[in-house]
């Protein structure tokens, strides 16, 4: 079978959801809402295009800093395996939706200001007459969004 895999940037529209598989397999799953935009040659102003709603499911790796720092409302860019899920409603009528099973999931920079809490990319010397623990905290991330500029 072959494997689709495409990035995605978003808003979170749902609370994500841990919840734990039948094989005891932890999973934290939130909607995404992509809206196309551009610029209308006649107003010269910006106009939304169709959206595309899917669901991201993220595994393993990603549990601690997608728990952390995804909330329902943020900016996202999330790429992964994504495939079409079909299923039976409630009123027995067929449906399909789109899942993403993701490899990485961030915080989309160019809509939100990140404070990153965790492990420095280049340790600080040690003077050799001081003896120092270096503790790595957890990774954190708060994000604040703010609105794209008017064109």
């Amino acid at each position: 079978m072959y494997e689709t895999y495409t990035t995605v940037i978003g808003t979170v529209v749902s609370e994500p959801r841990r919840r734990q598989t039948t094989t005891g397999e932890d999973v934290i799953s939130f909607r995404v809402a992509c809206t196309s935009r551009r610029v209308d040659k006649q107003t010269q102003e910006w106009v939304d295009g169709p959206t595309l709603y899917l669901t991201v499911s993220c595994w393993r790796r990603l549990l601690a800093g997608v728990g952390q720092a995804i909330a329902k409302g943020r900016p996202i860019i999330a790429h992964g395996q994504i495939k079409t899920n079909e299923f039976e409603a409630a009123d027995g009528s067929r449906r399909s939706d789109l899942e993403m099973t993701a490899v990485s999931v961030g915080l989309d920079l160019s809509r939100c200001v990140v404070e990153y809490r965790g492990v420095a990319a280049h340790p600080r010397p040690v003077s050799e007459n001081t003896r120092t623990v270096i503790e790595h905290p957890r990774r954190e991330a708060t994000a604040s969004t703010h609105r794209r500029p008017a064109a």
